[in-house]
């Protein structure tokens, strides 16, 4: 009998289809819900990957109506190397597709400055404030967008979301935290680059993967004046009532990580943490009405969402349901 050496391929293809089936799809935006991307480190992609970037930014614009996608957060770490201008120039060509479509801000990575000193000087030749200036979403910012906040609305709820650079100084806390009482009426968001991972900075490699993890209690950029991740919650984030939501990156070998506080008026923050590569980005699906955020890991280049990963295997740590109380926010 001559055997059929196609049959062992064709039931590989089937076990695959029918093991990745629940990640193959992605799901349309419901009636009543909407969508804010945030994109994590595009700095590999700015830098020898520019087709990673412009695919994701592309599918981005392309689904802005099937996913209701209404802001984009990138949380920093934009190019890999802040000196390089063709990177910066890869960044603004990709960012250039979201560009006057679809509302967005820049985090500035510890990549995306000279960390000693905070120095964006190519940060603000390409994405300095004059290029959002003429946009009624964008609501300012200090040193020429180096922190920044925008606005937006959508399902009858009011948001600001504030854009800080990595281990921002107290004179940019004492600035954002005006922003926030200037905006009290609104749920805000603070997008900033490093906040959970190693609680400690490891002292090898290997710390990075086994070390005990949670809001980082040390720092990478702006010397003495920085603040560690755990400051900046301490001295912004815990006191403002209307903090419901921290996004960031940065941490490659955390990937993704959850942590959920209870802020000084007793609202509930999710502090959610990304950094996957591949073109994975995280979709933030709100349904008001279930007072419910959807929160899905997502590669346009794959075309699926997360299954999990060798460092974080788990499905789902990558697509999970968190509970919208803004509690004192609501007020």
């Amino acid at each position: 009998m001559k055997r059929n050496r196609a049959l062992p391929l064709l039931l590989i293809a089937l076990w695959l289809a029918l093991s990745c089936g629940a990640w193959a799809q992605l799901a349309p935006a419901p009636e009543g819900t909407f969508t804010v991307a945030v994109l994590p480190d595009t700095q590999n992609y700015s830098a020898t990957q520019p087709d990673i970037y412009n695919t994701i930014t592309r599918w981005i614009v392309d689904s802005k109506e099937t996913q209701r996608i209404v802001f984009v957060a990138h949380t920093g770490d934009i190019v890999d190397k802040a000196s390089d201008e063709a990177q910066w120039i890869n960044a603004r060509r990709a960012m250039d597709t979201i560009h006057g479509v679809i509302p967005y801000g820049l985090g500035v990575g510890n990549h995306d400055m000279r960390a000693a000193d905070g120095d964006k000087t190519l940060f603000e030749k390409y994405f300095g404030k004059e290029r959002y200036a003429s946009f009624d979403w964008y609501g300012g910012s200090r040193d020429n967008n180096g922190n920044s906040y925008q606005l937006f609305s959508a399902e009858g709820m009011d948001f600001i979301v504030l854009h800080l650079e990595c281990n921002a100084p107290d004179k940019v806390l004492e600035w954002a935290s005006g922003v926030l009482e200037a905006h009290a009426d609104r749920h805000a968001i603070i997008a900033t680059h490093m906040w959970a991972g190693p609680l400690l900075q490891p002292k090898d490699n290997a710390g990075f993967l086994t070390d005990p993890k949670g809001r980082m209690q040390w720092k990478k950029c702006n010397g003495k004046l920085g603040n560690t991740p755990q400051q900046i919650y301490d001295k912004l984030v815990y006191p403002h009532a209307k903090v419901f939501l921290v996004l960031s990156g940065d941490q490659s070998r955390t990937q993704s990580m959850t942590i959920t506080s209870t802020g000084a008026q007793g609202n509930t923050i999710h502090e959610l943490m990304c950094d996957i590569r591949e073109g994975y980005i995280r979709l933030l699906r709100f349904v008001p009405k279930e007072s419910r955020l959807e929160v899905m890991t997502y590669s346009p280049t794959l075309g699926h969402t997360c299954p999990g990963t060798k460092i974080v295997p788990e499905p789902e740590k990558h697509q999970f349901t968190l509970r919208l109380d803004f509690g004192a926010s609501a007020k």
